[in-house]
């Protein structure tokens, strides 16, 4: 391990607030050249784990009264965990990824992106494109090929689905909800509602620190972000709660990888029974983490301002695709989506045009991390001045970033690239079988090296703190 200059490191701790000082306490090393694409998400992927780490750290110091620890970053396990949905083996089987219908199609006047992953989002694409449910790859090719991307876009938007026209980063500065995204900056934590006095958190002892334990988080997100920053949060030592709504279906998958420290339950939030539930828990609450699209829990009672005034010193941290804003700001999405609208699938497209991917869901791993960092300074900041916090972030936030940010000091190479992944994975026994997993890369002296306790089954706890 050695000090390096990191831009994005320091550009991303500007935006959390932290003191610059802080950052001559990271170090970093591991092997060169992973991650290796046109644009530089090794420097994403590096930074946004460095500032969490940074983050968890400080937050150990205030809660220890010790010097803030030392902050180690290590490219190997950074890559391994960016792309940890990969790298999952439940019983030696890997997980099922993408559905057959998320993919890149051929359109009349260029390339769409659609994301199918889960069934209600299929049948809506079939039914937007007047397909039967039955319908494959070969009839949905063949309908899109005669059809413009935009219109396609904005027909199965129309319907509940998800599909976007890909565009390269001038055309999505030039769109309004490029413009919307571009006049906020990566990230924002701000006071939210009414003061409340600082609460005192008990003095940590013991090994490791864990500098959120005693802390109580309800999770309230789904895939990859929201999750990669409450698994983060539970490494750390909080009781992190997961809540869905029956009605929505979940990977088992998916929690496999993401749900290491966590419990999940599912509540009825349109039912009087799960809305009681629920206020009994937030009262009890000291971070709420929400990733639904911007308004879509409203009515439940949870925009940020109401969840403040009825837990007066909560930090909410509030993640969504598009951002809060612009013609896009209710839209769902997704990290490959947002590729897509953003530029990124152009910049990394093959030779003949195909539109490309990054290395890794980034967009999603990086922005969990910045999410998990963001809570962990608002719980630092509010130990000593009190209030309620706003984290606010989006996927499209953090492809501008990406896009636009600086290059890397140490450029991706694919021949330089190779690493024995191995030495960031570890077999863990759960209750869904044998786990092969990636390690968490989050990592500072005396901090924990893996998590207390594997996933569970999906929507099995119960709904009650521990």
């Amino acid at each position: 391990m050695g000090q390096r200059h990191d831009t994005g490191t320091e550009l991303a701790w500007a935006a959390l607030g932290g003191d610059p000082d802080l950052i001559r306490g990271i170090s970093y090393g591991g092997p060169p050249g992973l991650l290796a694409a046109r644009l530089p998400v090794m420097a994403l992927a590096r930074s946004t784990v460095a500032v969490c780490a940074l983050a968890a750290a400080e937050l150990a110091a205030r809660r220890t009264g010790r010097p803030v620890p030392a902050v180690r970053v290590d490219d190997g396990a950074v890559a391994t965990a960016f792309v940890s949905e990969r790298h999952l083996r439940i019983d030696g089987r890997a997980p099922s990824t993408f559905a057959p219908l998320s993919r890149f199609w051929r359109t009349a006047d260029g390339w769409l992106r659609t994301h199918a992953n889960y069934p209600h989002h299929r049948t809506r694409l079939l039914t937007a494109l007047g397909l039967p449910a039955a319908a494959g790859a070969a009839e949905v090719a063949a309908e899109l090929a005669g059809r413009q991307a935009e219109e396609v876009q904005e027909t199965v938007y129309a319907a509940g689905g998800l599909a976007v026209a890909a565009r390269t980063p001038e055309e999505w500065a030039a769109h309004p909800q490029g413009a919307a995204v571009a006049a906020h900056p990566l990230l924002t934590l701000e006071p939210l509602g009414l003061g409340a006095p600082p609460r005192p958190l008990p003095v940590l002892a013991g090994d490791p620190v864990l500098p959120a334990a005693g802390l109580r988080v309800l999770d309230l997100t789904r895939v990859i972000a929201g999750p990669v920053a409450t698994r983060t949060l539970a490494l750390l030592g909080a009781d992190v709660l997961r809540i869905d709504a029956p009605q929505l279906p979940e990977s088992q998958d998916a929690h496999s990888d993401t749900g290491f420290g966590k419990r999940s339950t599912v509540l009825d939030l349109g039912a009087r029974a799960g809305r009681a539930t629920f206020e009994e828990l937030l009262t009890g609450a000291d971070v709420v983490v929400t990733g639904y699209r911007p308004g879509a829990l409203d009515r439940f009672g949870l925009a940020p301002e109401a969840l403040a005034a009825r837990r007066p010193g909560l930090v909410v941290a509030r993640l969504s695709a598009w951002g809060d804003d612009g013609p896009w700001g209710a839209r769902r999405g997704f990290d490959s989506l947002v590729q897509v609208a953003t530029g990124i699938a152009a910049v990394e497209a093959d030779g003949d045009g195909t539109p490309g991917a990054l290395p890794a869901q980034a967009l999603d791993h990086g922005t969990g991390y910045l999410l998990a960092a963001a809570v962990l300074r608002a719980l630092t900041e509010q130990a000593r001045t009190g209030g309620s916090s706003l984290a606010t972030l989006a996927l499209a936030r953090t492809a501008r970033w990406l896009v636009q940010g600086p290059a890397d000091d140490d450029p991706a190479d694919p021949a330089a690239g190779r690493y024995d992944a191995a030495h960031h994975l570890r077999d863990t026994d759960s209750p869904v079988g044998r786990l092969r997993h990636a390690l968490p890369p989050v990592s500072f002296d005396g901090g924990p090296a893996t998590w207390a306790t594997p996933p569970g089954r999906w929507g099995t706890d119960p709904a009650a703190w521990r």
